[in-house]
């Protein structure tokens, strides 16, 4: 497994600014001081409710969700719902009240509750998350799922011939961020090796901290190299089996649109895909044949727009020799 700096794309920092509604203390201190009065009476269904009228007074989205993984978090819970009554109806103490207000005033700005946890589920994983480097989003897990599926079924097909017991692809992830996808991959297909790439340098230390959290018997190497012209370095690790990436695919255009929570944090660049959103998608197709196997596939999560657009530029590239095989919609029905 290598996690390696080295993609074509520039990155900003991400660095953002708090939004107007983040300026306002007087209720949530209010509350702070009442609580260290009379602990005995707050307890964590009460912090949820106090503080989504705190987020929906100041236009947090999802309040209510916001303040329960919030509490949740403090009191070791994965969901609030996961909570038992009497973990529901006991009071807080003052550590505990203190750690929710922390954290909501970081909400209060702005900030995605990924970060504001600094931890976050995908898949069967628990990953460590820290502004910019890219939020994974629930959608990509369909993602690894296509991978996955077609690795089985090619090991499948190849036991017709002769017994291959499990599926041991090498595969490239380019754009690593926190590592969801590559780590994934791991869990789901451990006789794999998996090479992840990303130019920035917060991406890859935190996809060696949460490789080294969750598989320490791994060990993690590190490279640094373009991302267009690292072929020669990538073709020592062989012909790769899959090329995976959630690239940025956003249209220009499209960018500011975004939610506050992206602008202010998010790192920019793993989103914008360019004016057409192909600007790194179309990078990645052109390197993909002098690393694949002549039986080796491309996966990769893009706008509903593009499978059109794909096909329409393979088709102006013949010399690529890639075809687009299918076209998967997410859960969302994108």
């Amino acid at each position: 497994f290598c996690p390696a700096m080295g993609m074509d794309w520039p990155l900003t920092s991400g660095d953002g600014h708090p939004s107007k509604g983040a300026v306002l203390s007087s209720k949530h201190l209010s509350l702070r001081q009442n609580c260290c009065a009379r602990p005995e009476l707050v307890t964590a269904t009460d912090m949820v409710n106090y503080w989504q009228k705190v987020f929906e007074t100041n236009g947090i989205p999802e309040a209510r969700e916001s303040s329960q993984y919030i509490v949740s978090f403090v009191l070791g819970a994965k969901t609030f719902q996961s909570l038992d009554s009497k973990s529901l109806h006991t009071p807080l103490t003052a550590m505990q009240q203190e750690q929710i207000q922390q954290l909501s005033n970081k909400r209060l700005q702005r900030m995605p509750v990924q970060y504001v946890l600094g931890e976050w589920d995908f898949q069967d994983l628990t990953l460590r998350m820290r502004p910019p480097v890219f939020i994974p989003r629930p959608e990509t897990e369909d993602l690894i799922s296509l991978v996955v599926e077609e690795e089985f079924q090619k090991c499948e097909n190849s036991a017709l011939c002769f017994p291959v017991s499990v599926p041991h692809p090498v595969i490239l992830e380019i754009g690593c961020g926190s590592g969801a996808i590559a780590l994934s991959l791991l869990c789901k297909l451990p006789q794999s090796r998996v090479i992840a790439m990303d130019k920035e340098k917060a991406a890859v230390d935190l996809t060696r901290e949460n490789l080294l959290g969750k598989m320490p018997w791994l060990r993690a190497g590190c490279a640094s190299f373009s991302f267009l012209g690292s072929a020669k370095q990538l073709q020592l690790w062989g012909p790769i089996d899959v090329i995976v990436s959630n690239p940025p695919y956003v249209f220009h255009e499209d960018m500011a649109s975004l939610d506050t929570e992206i602008l202010c944090y998010e790192d920019l660049d793993a989103l914008d895909g360019g004016d057409d959103g192909m600007r790194v998608i179309k990078s990645i197709l052109a390197l993909a044949p002098s690393l694949l196997k002549v039986s080796g596939s491309v996966f990769l999560e893009v706008d509903p727009r593009h499978p059109n657009m794909v096909e329409r530029w393979l088709q102006a590239h013949p010399n690529l020799l890639l075809t687009l095989c299918a076209i998967h919609k997410d859960f969302c029905g994108k």
